[in-house]
């Protein structure tokens, strides 16, 4: 028997099994179910609580032996609790909607609210704006009145959510839903989606200037009341931050970028030994992907051939979570590079005098006047970085100056 689970379609992604470890001390199963097998899964009843996603959130309301009025007004459930053979059916999600946009300090009273999407997530966000009293809310589907077709007709909208899936590791990673330049007045930018912690519709939000937030403090936020109804045990609600920031610090990773022969590698071993992430090295990846070394690539397929292989590699690795990427020194040259690695991560520019960076087995380096090229992607690193840091004494004081970054942010 399942104690507690999460149903739903596709949960390759999910981290909620850590987020209820952490929460209320259960064991979390993810319970991936085919449309067909929905019904036979909740007439066994072999569970204590489940939460419920995309696509099911409004499938399972008349499977429900009971469902809470807020629940049915909203038209979407996502907690159900299995009292002694009766299912009851709950949403939790609009409180968390509200948390996140509280935190964020967000207004949507008096706004025009653009939801992107129209399955159970968009019905509680519909809901939770008007408890926020929203002047007007406009539901975008591809099908619906209005689409993403004729989104100019909302070119007013001030506050967009969205609800679908597009920009969700894995399948949809680096697509956005819409192009935020079309819509000149808004004002902050709610994505549903949590991994990537920066979808490509937040990377331009961020751009842009526009307050942006993603999907995980709304997760933590309504993960805590489910847990509340599955234990019947009350949950304070500092443990939203706190479980916030540790799935943030665990699930965050650190994008070492330099010069060739700065200590990229070297600092992401120090610095695995103080997280425990696991520590990837571009360029050996790439070594691997080509089952060549860099310089037979370099001697028999040219720069460009290498540079496109590393952005392929840079385009996988951006989308684990939780690790240390060491890059080659070129990864910049490659503006495509950057919302790859900053999708999941921070960015740190190391930074070693010109005279102190070693050439041997590096083509580039041995090529070219590493003062000169020093010059042209000096810019570049600055570009990526969001943070530099010197590493011109120890790997371990160079690390400390970047967890002491990390730990500042929280």
């Amino acid at each position: 028997m399942t104690e507690y689970g999460l149903l739903g379609e596709t949960l390759g992604h999910s981290f909620s099994p850590e987020l209820h470890k952490a929460l209320a001390g259960y064991d979390y199963a993810l319970l991936p179910t085919p449309r067909d097998a929905v019904e036979d899964l909740l007439r066994k009843r072999e569970f204590r609580g489940l939460n419920v996603t995309i696509p099911y959130k409004q499938a399972v309301i008349p499977l429900c032996d009971e469902v809470d009025p807020r629940a049915l007004a909203i038209g979407a459930v996502n907690t159900i609790v299995n009292r002694n053979g009766r299912l009851i059916g709950y949403n939790t999600d609009i409180d968390g909607f509200r948390y996140m946009a509280k935190r964020a300090g967000a207004e949507l009273s008096g706004k025009k609210v653009l939801i992107l999407g129209s399955g159970g997530t968009s019905r509680t966000v519909q809901a939770a704006a008007r408890e926020l009293n929203a002047a007007e809310i406009v539901v975008i589907s591809r099908s619906g009145e209005n689409n993403y077709q004729n989104l100019s007709r909302h070119s007013d909208a001030e506050v967009i959510v969205n609800t679908t899936p597009v920009g969700m590791y894995p399948r949809l990673v680096g697509q956005s839903p819409i192009d935020l330049h079309k819509l000149p007045r808004v004002e902050a930018v709610f994505d549903m989606v949590y991994n990537p912690a920066r979808t490509a519709l937040l990377q331009e939000a961020y751009k842009l200037g526009i307050p942006a937030c993603n999907g995980l403090l709304m997760l933590v936020a309504q993960a805590k009341e489910s847990a509340e109804w599955f234990t019947g045990t009350a949950i304070c609600n500092d443990r939203i931050e706190q479980i916030h920031r540790q799935l943030r610090r665990q699930k965050e990773n650190i994008i070492l970028v330099g010069m060739p022969g700065c200590g990229k590698s070297t600092v992401a071993k120090v610095l695995a030994m103080g997280t425990g992430k696991e520590t990837v090295d571009a360029d050996a990846a790439i070594v691997a992907a080509a089952g060549k070394s860099i310089p037979e690539i370099f001697a028999q397929e040219g720069e460009e051939a290498f540079r496109a292989l590393e952005t392929q590699v840079l385009a996988e690795l951006g989308k684990r979570s939780g690790i240390i990427i060491a890059t080659g020194g070129g990864c910049v040259t490659r503006e495509e590079n950057y919302p790859s690695l900053h999708q999941n991560g921070q960015i740190f520019w190391l930074q070693r005098d010109i005279s102190q960076l070693p050439t041997n087995g590096r083509p580039i380096s041995q090529a070219n006047d590493l003062g000169k090229l020093y010059e042209v992607r000096r810019p570049l690193y600055q570009a990526f970085a969001d943070h530099a840091v010197c590493n011109d004494t120890t790997p371990e004081e160079t690390a400390n100056k970047i967890l002491q970054y990390l730990t500042q942010q929280e």
